[in-house]
């Protein structure tokens, strides 16, 4: 049996399992992608050192080409299916939707991806460009861990050095993902200017690569950054939304209603979303973090819900918490991966043309939703992802029982141990804690 959709405004053939052909492509384009400069509309570019521009330049020549030759996509293909552990299953959870009401809600299980989350797509495909332009060694930032447990763990594989930046305030609260990244052979240097957060580690990152471009490789994280980064990590992201257009046909028939994903930088939403842009029936819900109180400044991450303002930061024009003058603010989130003051520049786009909505949930409903998940299905998603399972929460139950909800959970819990288990253990696990921390 074929399948076949409209992708990308041409119609493209899918068999039933998207590995069985190696030629399948993710290098599509929608009406909301970029120009040959990297402007998603009035968002996006390169605004860089001019130091920067003979790299990024090479590098968006680099994957031009990538993307038409048949051996690259081959050779990611078969990565993504045997080292990364693809297609990741799209679940019914069946216990949650009868305990919701509503909505019947599909669980996109990026978690059980080669390392625990979805980060590793783009750090595979960034990887083999990075190989094919002659680079010894690959530079990350990280806010969460995953980003830098991914990149750490290609440069195992593909024989780089590697150094991951990481916020001091993010590197004690993901300690575990230090100590792997460590253990893989990457330098994990805590960033203590600034906020002490993904910002800044940001910031570091782009420094060692202006004083290191000649055989570094800076491997960004999400889907921001100059021109061709936010093109380059969405096109590696959209294996996601490209198999759960397959996984959800074969399973109910037709596409989902509505897609659900939390939004920090946005490559995991980017993922789901691309390959459904221009299916004009799929409504889609981008989930900033609301934090503790979404009306202060300071107290939450969420650009796009009314905080937020137009500004040009490390490299691209986006919305960002900033000042009047311009400063960037500072942030909260329960989760390390979703506390970046701003956003990638397509969904600024995406925002503004109202093809995604965007909302923010609290701290709390992270907390409740991602016990909730827990104790109805056995998933326990990461804290970024229980952003999105949160607002799932609140919007299945308004729907009728007919319709399709996907939800992707990025990653998975494990890396949150120390965060959940301040919320959430008991005296004893407190105590464990506190004796082994001496």
């Amino acid at each position: 049996m074929v399948l076949n959709f409209k992708v990308g405004g041409e119609g493209t053939s899918f068999s039933p399992h998207i590995f069985n052909n190696h030629m399948k492509s993710i290098f599509f384009k929608t009406e909301y992608d970029a120009d040959n400069y990297g402007h998603f509309g009035t968002f996006g570019g390169r605004y860089v050192p001019e130091m920067l521009m003979p790299a990024l330049e090479e590098l968006a020549a680099v994957y031009d080409a990538a993307k038409q030759d048949p051996d690259f996509l081959q050779e990611l293909m078969d990565l993504y299916k045997n080292y990364d552990g693809r297609p990741t299953p799209l679940y019914f959870a069946k216990n949650l939707t009868k305990q919701l009401g509503g909505a019947k809600i599909y669980l996109k299980n990026e978690g059980l991806n080669h390392t625990g989350a979805h980060k590793i797509n783009h750090c595979l495909g960034q990887a083999l460009l990075a190989k094919r332009m002659g680079k010894k060694r690959l530079i990350a930032e990280t806010g969460a861990g995953q980003h830098g447990l991914a990149t750490a763990t290609v440069a195992a594989k593909f024989g780089f050095a590697c150094t991951v930046y990481m916020g001091a305030v993010d590197y004690e609260r993901q300690r575990p993902n230090v100590f792997f990244m460590e253990l893989l052979g990457a330098t994990v240097v805590p960033v203590e200017h600034g906020t002490k957060r993904l910002k800044d580690a940001v910031t570091a990152a782009l420094q060692d690569w202006i004083s290191n471009v000649d055989d570094s490789y800076y491997l960004l994280g999400s889907a921001l950054g100059p021109h061709p980064y936010p093109s380059m990590v969405r096109d590696f992201q959209s294996i996601i939304g490209l198999e759960v257009k397959e996984q959800i046909m074969e399973q109910e028939g037709r596409l989902p209603d509505y897609l659900v994903a939390c939004v920090g930088g946005g490559s995991n939403a980017l993922g789901l979303f691309n390959a459904f842009l221009e299916n004009k029936e799929v409504c889609m819900i981008g989930v900033e973090a609301g934090g503790r109180d979404i009306t202060k400044i300071g107290e939450h991450a969420a650009r796009l819900q009314s905080a937020g303002k137009i500004g040009v930061v490390e490299g691209y024009k986006s919305y960002f918490l900033q000042n009047d003058d311009g400063q960037v603010q500072s942030t909260h989130s329960i989760s390390a991966g979703l506390d970046y003051a701003g956003i990638g520049p397509e969904h600024a786009l995406l925002f503004e043309q109202g093809r995604v909505a965007y909302h923010a949930v609290s701290d709390a409903q992270v907390i409740a939703a991602l016990q909730l998940l827990a104790q109805t299905e056995g998933v326990i998603p990461a804290l970024e992802s229980a952003h999105a399972v949160a607002y799932a929460i609140k919007l299945a139950p308004t729907l009728d029982d007919e319709k399709i909800m996907v939800v992707n959970v990025s990653g998975r819990g494990d890396k949150d141990i120390f965060i959940l288990g301040d919320i959430l253990g008991d005296e004893k696990w407190k105590n464990y804690l506190k004796k082994k921390s001496q």
